[in-house]
């Protein structure tokens, strides 16, 4: 059991981190003052949603710390977790902003971090 379990959390961070080097996405967000935003929930599950789609996997566990501001330029970094524990970490880069829609990039670190013991 543990052996499998291991084995598919593996095959997801390998996943991620093979065939998920650079990955567009686009989401609409409540436009505030002046720059729109993201909030941080919905920053996690739109990246964990693209990811899943990108690599066949099923929808990994992403957090991110903080709301992604709409400025082109700016990036946050959010955290895959696998059932082992392990995590990979993710780059969200804002490639554009038109109207109220932010447009990103995700980058995957090449390699994971292994789970605390």
């Amino acid at each position: 059991m543990t052996m499998t379990r291991l084995s598919a959390a593996t095959s997801i961070l390998s996943a991620v981190a093979a065939g998920v080097l650079l990955v567009g996405c686009s989401a609409t967000v409540e436009v505030g003052r002046s720059e729109p935003k993201m909030s941080a929930d919905k920053l996690a599950t739109t990246v964990a949603e693209k990811l899943a789609a990108t690599t066949g996997q099923p929808t990994p566990d992403i957090t991110c710390p903080e709301d992604l501001v709409g400025k082109a330029g700016t990036t946050t970094r959010c955290t895959l977790t696998a059932d082992d524990g392990s995590t990979l970490g993710v780059t969200v880069t804002v490639s554009s902003v038109e109207g109220d829609q932010i447009n990103f990039d995700i980058k995957a670190d090449d390699t994971a971090s292994p789970a605390p013991n």
